[in-house]
């Protein structure tokens, strides 16, 4: 007996064509209808709920929308599906363009900070350089000045120098002057061949020299206290050369006759030992 007959089946012993056909009309008949009594046979036979099949609908939906394909809804029309899908891919192009958006606006806060950052770089360069020159201007301002107040305190230096080189000579001058106005005798008056005659005495000459003395400062000034030479600069009777040279004999020697005199016999005695021998060389040479 073959388990899990229908009921009201003939089990009587069947010819070997029957049993061929009945075992192939059962095996047939079972899997068409399946026993649903048992309790395992009916778990395995459940059908499956509306919402998880809806679920799993909405599954495929959004995973179709997600891969740009248009997926059929569950249980809906054609034109249903179409719009649903147009839907999503309509919020998806919005989120798209949402999210574009954002990120452009994000790139030009990222410009602008970038720009920002440039401008504040290239002010705060602006600004070193031209503290740098600034600060290069004040130093060499600073040397400039240095360099001036030293020029100046050097001029100062040499001027005040000169200054005392001029005193000193100034000093010596009168102190080589006083003891030659000391040592003369009283001034002879007169004119000036007068004066001169009545001084060679004092210088140790006869009066006899004066005829050698008379030729010769009439060849050099004509005896006047104010004669110049144009060419040499010699000046008075002597023709001294330069006329302050006779400073040293008083300090009217620009004016004064028996200064300029005395002046000329100390310098003959000095160089030619009488106005003879002064003669004698100016007769020679044109000058003594």
């Amino acid at each position: 007996m073959v388990a899990g007959l229908c009921p009201g089946e003939d089990h009587g012993a069947p010819a070997p064509d029957q049993r061929l056909t009945l075992s192939a009309s059962r095996r047939a008949h079972h899997r068409k209808t399946p026993d649903r009594t048992t309790p395992y046979r009916k778990a395995l036979y459940r059908k499956t709920p509306k919402i998880t099949l809806i679920a799993a609908g909405s599954a495929l939906a959004l995973a179709g929308i997600a891969a740009g394909t248009v997926a059929a809804w569950p249980g809906n029309s054609p034109a249903a599906s179409a719009s649903v899908a147009g839907a999503a891919f309509a919020g998806t192009t919005a989120g798209s363009a949402a999210r574009a958006h954002t990120l452009t606006g994000a790139a030009a806060q990222d410009n602008d900070l970038a720009r920002s950052v440039q401008d504040l770089k290239a002010r705060e360069a602006t600004a070193r350089q031209a503290a740098l020159h600034q600060a290069i201007a004040r130093q060499q301002a600073r040397q400039e000045a240095r360099k001036a107040a030293r020029a100046a305190a050097a001029k100062a230096a040499a001027a005040k120098a000169a200054a005392a080189r001029a005193a000193a000579a100034r000093q010596q001058q009168q102190a080589a002057a006083a003891p030659a106005a000391a040592a003369q005798p009283a001034t002879p008056s007169g004119s000036p061949q007068q004066i001169a005659q009545g001084m060679l005495g004092s210088y140790g000459w006869s009066s006899s020299q004066f005829n050698c003395l008379q030729p010769l400062w009439n060849a050099e000034s004509g005896w006047n206290v104010s004669a110049t030479n144009t060419s040499s600069g010699a000046y008075g009777i002597p023709q001294a050369l330069p006329g302050s040279k006779m400073a040293s004999a008083g300090a009217d020697w620009q004016t004064d006759a028996a200064t300029q005199i005395r002046w000329g016999l100390g310098y003959i005695r000095s160089v030619y030992g009488s106005p003879c021998g002064a003669w004698s060389h100016e007769q020679a040479y044109g000058w003594y």
